[in-house]
């Protein structure tokens, strides 16, 4: 999982890396698209866990023929409700880009490049609908290496549609979003290939499949992707803030963000692969199992990210200089990554401890402490470190906000899992996990 999502948020930073090269305007105008981009990607993703979810479910009831109609149907409406997605995102994108702090000429430079961008967005999400459908059957190494296929094919393709060469000049800014056209389609052609290969998809009775499978579809569907759109409204208000700063300060903001995933490489893989072993042990009710399972992956998070912090923290000039073009961008990516990288420390706890909720029987909370974290902790912190007019304000805010979130999501970790019922001492006595 963890070079899957290394190569799936390389190429994005790389993107961003590139199209660093063309100027702060481009840039810039990148960076605004990103939390729509994130939405659109919310939604993929929900919808991606109810794919998954609901076929798996009817594959261990033994029900195959019904989970072939299942497979098929949830293709297709899936693919729709993005393409409908995307269409009303193109519809908007006056308005929507203005709200966020755009000024004319930005827009301008986000219009030639959102339509390519929407276009890859889709192609994305049937890949990633594809993907949960091999997952759902137990196949999780297509999906890893298609994802390490399709960043290769962007990576190469970048320099060449960005900037172009020899005679032939680029295409700048569109041309990162035609580049990821391209892998996205030669994942789908394999992806398709294989699909063919497979009896997984039948045309047959999906009118009755539809009424029978779509309240339950949408019962799972719907929370994932409510706890998933949560961090795309937080990231549109907080470049919102950061536009007051200026085109500089919203371009080594987006890097910074792309930096901020990449580094969560760690955090994202164990938030998909520690659920399940915890959903086992908590059917089980081994709760011995769990506080050993939770205190292991709260100390590699803490300092694994902490000593990723503080490295980067200290390399942060050099960092910034292979990430950005523009000397005034290179000198505010450095203070973000000084400032925000070693917070990623206890953000990560939080993470890691809204995925264990899901697991371990307590989604609500789990939702509320994700909802906390963004509008009660990091927004509000950012606003305040925004007055200060600086964007070392603006960081410091953001760091506070994170560590906040993460103090609160070890509190409630200590609550529930200190209750009688789920208390374990160790084997010398040792009390909770969090004592």
């Amino acid at each position: 999982m963890a070079i899957g999502v290394l190569a799936l948020l390389g190429f994005q930073l790389v993107d961003s890396a590139f199209i660093a090269r063309l100027g702060t305007a481009p840039l810039a105008a990148q960076s605004f698209t990103f939390p729509l981009s994130f939405l659109v990607i919310g939604v993929q993703v929900g919808l991606g866990i109810a794919i998954a979810a609901m076929i798996s479910r009817t594959l261990g009831a033994g029900e195959q023929e019904r989970a072939r109609r299942l497979g098929l149907l949830v293709l297709l409406v899936g693919t729709a409700l993005i393409a409908l997605l995307a269409l009303l995102l193109w519809w908007v994108q006056e308005p929507v880009f203005a709200r966020l702090g755009a000024d004319a000429a930005t827009r301008e430079l986000i219009r030639i490049y959102w339509a390519p961008q929407l276009l890859a967005a889709w192609l994305g999400a049937v890949l990633y609908f594809g993907y949960s459908l091999f997952r759902a059957h137990g196949d999780t190494r297509l999906p890893g290496k298609l994802m390490v296929l399709t960043s290769l094919v962007n990576l190469v393709l970048d320099p060449l549609l960005i900037f172009g060469i020899g005679p032939w000049g680029g295409l700048g800014l569109p041309g990162a979003a035609w580049a990821t056209v391209i892998a996205f389609s030669c994942g789908l052609l394999v992806l398709g290939r294989r699909l063919a290969c497979m009896d997984w998809l039948s045309r047959w009775g999906l009118g009755g499949e539809l009424a029978r499978s779509a309240r339950p579809f949408a019962g799972i569907a719907g929370p994932a992707m409510v706890s998933q759109l949560m961090p795309p409204l937080a990231a549109m208000l907080a470049i919102s803030v950061v536009a007051g700063l200026g085109e500089i300060a919203v371009a080594a903001w987006g890097l910074a963000s792309r930096l901020e995933t990449v580094s969560l490489m760690i955090v994202l893989a164990m938030t998909m692969s520690l659920p399940p072993w915890l959903g086992r042990c908590y059917g089980a009710g081994d709760w011995e199992q769990v506080h050993r399972l939770m205190r292991l992956a709260l100390k590699v998070v803490v300092l694994w990210q902490l000593g990723l912090g503080v490295v980067m923290a200290i390399s942060a000039p050099w960092v910034a200089l292979a990430l950005a073009g523009n000397p005034e961008v290179r000198d505010d990516l450095a203070t973000l990554i000084r400032l925000l990288l070693p917070s990623y420390a206890l953000l990560g706890v939080c993470m890691l401890v809204v995925s264990a909720g899901n697991a371990l029987g307590w989604p609500l909370r789990a939702m509320l402490l994700s909802c906390a974290r963004l509008f009660l902790f990091y927004l509000p912190c950012l606003w305040l470190g925004a007055q200060q007019g600086s964007l070392t304000g603006l960081a410091l805010g953001a760091a506070v906000g994170n560590l906040l979130a993460g103090l609160a999501a070890w509190h409630l970790l200590r609550r529930i899992l200190g209750r009688p019922h789920r208390r374990h001492r160790g084997r010398e006595g040792a009390g909770p996990i969090v004592r």
